[in-house]
Parts: C-alpha cells; sequence; structure tokens
C-alpha cells in the first residue's frame, strides 16, 4: 500500500477509536449530571439505566485491592493504547482488523481518562433477569467486548484463508 493510502487509512481508524471514546465520555457525564451514585432508573423488566463506580476491571475484577490496581489498570491502558495505535499504523488496509482495534482502543481509552480523573470507572448500562443482575458496564466496555469479538473473528476468517 502507498505511503500516503496508508497514512490516510489510519486516520479514518483514529477517527472512529475518537468517535467510540468521545461517545463513552459523553454518556457518563450525562449519567454522572443525572444520577447520584447507586441510583437507578427502570427502563424494562430487564433493562436498567444505573450509576455505579466500578474501581477495579471487568466484572469488579480486583476492585478491593486497596487503590493500586488503579494506576496499574491505567498503565496497562495506556501501554495497549499505544501497541494498538502502532498496529492500526501498520496494518490500516486490514478493514477488520482495524476495526476492531479502534473500537479497543476508544474504549480502553475511555475506562483509562475515567481512573485517571475519577480513580474508578462509571458503570451505568444494567440488564436483568429474575433477580440476577449482568455487572453494569459501559460504552467503553461495549466497545472493547465488541472490538475483541472482532479481533476473534478476524483471526478466524485469517486461518480459514490460509488453508
Amino acid at each position: 500500500m502507498a505511503r500516503n493510502q496508508k497514512s490516510s487509512g489510519v486516520w479514518l481508524w483514529l477517527g472512529l477509536a475518537l468517535f467510540t471514546l468521545l461517545v463513552d465520555q459523553l454518556t457518563k457525564i450525562a449519567i454522572v449530571g443525572s444520577f447520584q451514585l447507586g441510583e437507578s432508573l427502570p427502563f424494562t423488566s430487564y433493562f436498567n439505566l444505573v450509576r455505579v463506580h466500578n474501581p477495579g476491571a471487568a466484572f469488579s475484577f480486583l476492585a478491593d485491592a486497596g487503590g493500586w490496581q488503579r494506576w496499574f489498570f491505567t498503565g496497562l491502558g495506556c501501554v495497549a493504547a499505544l501497541v494498538m495505535v502502532y498496529l492500526l499504523r501498520m496494518h490500516a488496509g486490514q478493514n477488520l482488523f482495524c476495526l476492531s482495534l479502534s473500537l479497543l482502543l476508544g474504549g480502553a481509552v475511555g475506562n483509562v481518562i475515567d481512573r485517571v480523573l475519577y480513580s474508578h470507572v462509571i458503570d451505568f448500562l444494567d440488564f436483568h433477569y429474575a433477580g440476577w443482575h449482568f455487572p453494569a458496564f459501559n460504552v467503553a466496555d461495549s466497545a472493547i467486548s465488541l472490538g475483541a469479538g472482532l479481533l476473534i473473528l478476524d483471526e478466524l476468517l485469517r486461518v480459514r484463508r490460509g488453508r
């Protein structure tokens, strides 16, 4: 791929990551401005908007670790973001791969911003059924999950093409 095509491609992917980041942060700002910590607003019989704070990682992993996890996950997110930007630059023409990285990047940076500014991640999407609640999550978590799924799909397709 020509250098300027690769360069313009990476800006598309970085723009998608930025869009993901902005949607994540704007929704969190709206939740913080509208809800008190722990407050919930039922929408359906299986979905609520709720404001919760998660000092840990996914599913509150290490939430009670004493505070060091804030900087560990912040550093991990920063390193991952740098690696993803590098990979986007090197593989800008691989659409599914770069789509997945863009979603992962936007989500990772969104949660890093929360950890730096608030010492926790703001979660607000609460799905539940028959008294069981899936751990609350946010737009960044959704983007990370979708990006991870697309990354797995990309690899499966790559392996299949290699046969």
